[in-house]
């Protein structure tokens, strides 16, 4: 038990302070008191240790003694711990002893008990109140009187903390911000990790610019200055200004007699404050630990230092300071418009990311007149103009200028990193990873950003100095750049330092190119920069290399089945490419082959047909017969001829390419081979399955030898011989290959895969057709769940699955389920493909042989 324990050792000298974490100041000093006085008491911030049940040591305090309940807002919020406490404390009564630390009611359970009110009297006269309430009327306080004003005493250990609220002597920390809101959180965790040494301990608040750092440092030292006889600011930002500030305390405490040089004062100061204890520095906006170099004291103070540069661990423990939770991004936007509703602020606070910072500047336009909806507008059409206006309380500059500011400094420090940063302000606010690019920028690249990207280990510079600064987050050799900083920085760039910019981030993504798509070992490179490709403006990429990377971006997500963003983006594409270089250029052609399967993959199957052919009938002019680039377009159209239904077309024009491009590449081509698989598609789509599975074999054949075994394109050939096996009757074959197959892609592509459902959906109709029907039920209903979620309940393939599931659910007796899924699935085909598809007739179909089941039922 912490303090003097009274003689008698009843219950009613111990007593339990119960408080929030946001009035730890409150709890500190009151148990301070008591203890003075001479009553035993638990405090859970002095007397639990960390690993402590929180209920069980709740409930002992409220069996062994009384409660001191410290009521406040805080105190009575849902998530408190302190919820627990008082519910609990209802069941015995008697044990209550309420007194109000600020203004607020109590719950209606606990508003016949009478408190006291601790708040707005003088710390004497709180005193007197407390004891009075634990113990009726006493002896006058003893307490020694405040010190005058000749100054603080030497030693200053053995003192009490006094009422939270009354400052220091020494003091010279900013003025309170009057709006500062939330952080509750944060200062519990700063107090607990500050008080818990016996030993000088030194806190860095580390976040990039905006999150409000100093503010909380700010408030932090007004929240528990009762707990401090010494409290001083240091501005930190140019080290060659802190032995001065440092000299200034010496001087005011008496350290240093005036007129000691500002060294050597410094030093005595040093001395001193390892002598006293509850004292307080802050050093604020400090650039890195050896800028605090021979600066920070020894003893049992505490210094807290913010700053951008996370990398403290030398001489600090590091505490992040994150942005706003949108409680708190609420509450402050409604100290400026206290009619804001919970919907416009959510909406403000999500346009501003919830950075403390601009949505003060947002609160300053809000009190200034400027409605919550113009306000938003304004964020919608120009964020960076809205982000350099405001007159933000409690902070030196706005947003828009202090990333200025610092862009300005990181500029004369490290070129590099500011040339990098532009280039990823036009880029996906997401990590981009820049150490892949290292070594492999084009020559277009500017020569800063070329000279710091010259290997990974010279990227470790620029990397470190944009850490350091905090105008983005640096981690695993990549960078992401906040959105709001991003809006800034390019917004500031100028006509020359733009178009700059825009090579450079070409030049980024060009170098970051993972690879073949079809390759899975690439697809981890391309998931990390899928959101860049997909941001970065097509009117910013001129050369040919990057429009590759983002084209091939859109084959990746159709590969991965998410044919309609493809599509989207690359009619973007296509539409700002076409228009700048001519709809002959290479570019243009290739990404109208892509949108071709885009369409393809999106069931517009006749706008698909339409533009291969154009695009073939282009190649042909420009490249000739033979090109490959004609050979490609040739193959696809065949295949688009077959969506549309004109497969005999299809075929005589699938059949003609795999003759050219056997002579023109060889029988191995990865090319030829593809080809000659959707020929294989044609002659079974035609009657010819013979044929068919005699072509699938060889290119089965044939790919397993030149790819592998589990490359997709032989899975691929696998998964179609399978089903040309079963179309001929070869059920038991079909299903030994699909089942192999589905192993396989799912190792290789996923569960996901729209590849790999594919292959589920026909093995399931196979395994019914040898009698495995439980086994093909329980794959079909795990098909339609995950096509359903990958592709959308219309997708001609999801419906494929559902009509399955039917079937297969008639088939095990569950009839009704059968004929309810059946005519839902119908009638989404007739919506989506046409009375005349030929998947209507086969529905209804199986309709009609469900419905003859039940009717022999």
């Amino acid at each position: 038990m912490t303090g003097t324990e009274a003689s008698d050792g009843s219950s009613d000298q111990r007593w339990f302070v119960s408080h929030a974490g946001a009035d730890r100041a409150w709890a500190e000093w009151i148990a301070w008191q008591l203890l003075d006085a001479g009553l035993q008491v638990e405090l859970d911030c002095w007397d639990w240790r960390a690993g402590d049940n929180f209920v069980l040591k709740m409930n002992a305090a409220l069996e062994q003694g009384r409660f001191l309940a410290l009521f406040s807002p805080a105190y009575f919020e849902p998530e408190r711990f302190t919820r627990p406490e008082w519910t609990a404390m209802v069941a015995m009564w008697e044990k209550i002893t309420p007194v109000r630390v600020c203004d607020v009611e109590a719950p209606p359970l606990l508003r016949a008990l009478i408190s006291r009110d601790l708040f707005g009297i003088g710390q004497a006269e709180a005193r007197r109140v407390l004891l009075e309430v634990v113990s009726g009327p006493s002896r006058p306080d003893t307490e020694p009187p405040f010190p005058g004003s000749g100054g603080v005493p030497r030693q200053l250990g053995g003192s009490g903390p006094r009422l939270p609220g009354t400052l220091p002597r020494v003091w010279n920390v900013p003025a309170r911000n009057a709006s500062f809101t939330g952080r509750d959180t944060l200062l519990v965790e700063l107090r607990q990790a500050l008080v818990t040494n016996n030993r000088v301990a030194v806190q860095a608040l580390h976040g990039r610019g905006g999150v409000g750092k100093t503010q909380l440092s700010i408030e932090y030292a007004y929240r528990f200055a009762g707990e401090y006889e010494l409290a001083w600011w240091i501005a930190a930002q140019d080290p060659a200004l802190i032995p001065d500030q440092l000299a200034a305390l010496a001087g005011r405490i008496g350290a240093a007699p005036a007129g000691t040089p500002t060294g050597e004062a410094v030093q005595l100061l040093l001395e001193e404050l390892r002598t006293r204890s509850r004292w307080l520095l802050v050093f604020d906006n400090a650039e890195d630990p050896e800028s605090l170099t021979g600066f920070l004291p020894g003893g049992t103070g505490h210094v807290v230092i913010t700053s951008r540069n996370p990398h403290w661990q030398v001489c600090a423990t590091p505490l992040s300071v994150d942005v706003f939770s949108r409680t708190e991004s609420r509450a402050l936007l409604g100290t400026h418009h206290h009619v804001l509703n919970d919907a416009d602020a959510d909406d403000l606070a999500r346009a501003l990311d919830d950075l403390p910072l601009a949505l003060a500047q947002a609160g300053s336009l809000l009190s200034g007149g400027l409605s919550a909806a113009d306000l938003r507008g304004e964020l919608a059409a120009n964020t960076a103009a809205v982000l350099a206006e405001g007159r933000p309380a409690g902070y030196p500059v706005s947003l828009a200028a202090q990333v200025r500011l610092t862009g300005d400094r990181l500029a004369a420090e490290h070129p590099g990193a500011l040339a990098l940063l532009s280039a990823l302000s036009l880029l996906a606010p997401e990590p981009f990873p820049v150490t892949v690019c290292a070594d492999r920028l084009p020559d277009q690249a500017s020569a800063p950003l070329t000279q710091s990207l010259t290997s990974r280990l010279a990227a470790g510079p620029v990397l470190r100095a944009i850490g350091r600064h905090s105008l983005a987050r640096v981690q695993d050799g990549s960078v992401q750049v906040h959105r709001l900083t991003q809006t800034v920085l390019a917004d500031q760039l100028t006509g020359d330092q733009q178009r700059q910019a825009a090579q450079d981030a070409e030049s980024l993504l060009s170098a970051a190119h993972p690879g073949d798509v079809r390759q899975p070992a690439t697809w981890p490179g391309w998931r990390q920069l899928l959101p860049h490709l997909l941001a970065v403006d097509p009117a910013l990429i001129k050369t040919d290399q990057g429009r590759n990377v983002v084209r091939d971006a859109c084959w990746y997500l159709m590969d991965r089945g998410q044919a309609g963003p493809a599509r989207e983006r690359l009619e973007e594409l296509y539409d700002t490419w076409s228009r700048q270089s001519g709809p002959d250029d290479e570019g243009s052609l290739w990404t109208a082959n892509a949108l071709a399967r885009a369409y393809n993959d999106t069931q517009d199957h006749e706008r698909a047909r339409a533009l291969e052919a154009d695009t073939l009938e282009r190649r042909r002019r420009l490249l000739g017969e033979d090109h490959p680039d004609t050979l490609a377009s040739a193959s696809n159209l065949a295949n688009h001829l077959s969506a549309v239904g004109r497969v005999e077309e299809a075929l005589a024009l699938g059949e003609e390419m795999l003759v050219r491009r056997r002579r023109l590449l060889g029988e191995d081509h990865p090319d030829t081979l593809f080809t000659a698989s959707n020929v294989a598609i044609h002659l079974a789509a035609v009657g010819r399955v013979e044929e068919a599975v005699a072509l699938d074999e060889e290119a089965l054949d044939r790919r397993r030898r030149v790819l592998g075994e589990e490359h997709p394109e032989t899975l691929f050939a696998a998964s179609s011989l399978a089903v040309h096996l079963a179309d001929l009757g070869r059920v038991e074959e079909a299903v030994a290959l699909g089942e192999e197959t589905l192993v396989r892609r799912r190792r290789v592509l996923g569960e996901e895969h729209p590849d790999t459902l594919f292959t589920a959906s026909s093995l399931a109709i196979h395994l019914a057709e040898v009698g495995r029907v439980e086994e093909a039920l329980a794959l079909s209903e795990g098909t339609l769940f995950r096509r359903r979620e990958l592709l959308g309940d219309d997708h001609p393939d999801t419906l494929v699955t559902a009509l399955s599931l039917a079937l297969h659910l008639a088939e095990v007796g569950r009839v009704e389920e059968a004929l309810a899924l059946g005519g839902e699935t119908l009638g989404r085909q007739r919506r989506v493909l046409g009375e005349e598809h030929p998947d209507i007739a086969q529905s209804v179909e199986v309709l009609q042989w469900v419905k003859g089941l039940q009717a022999e039922e």
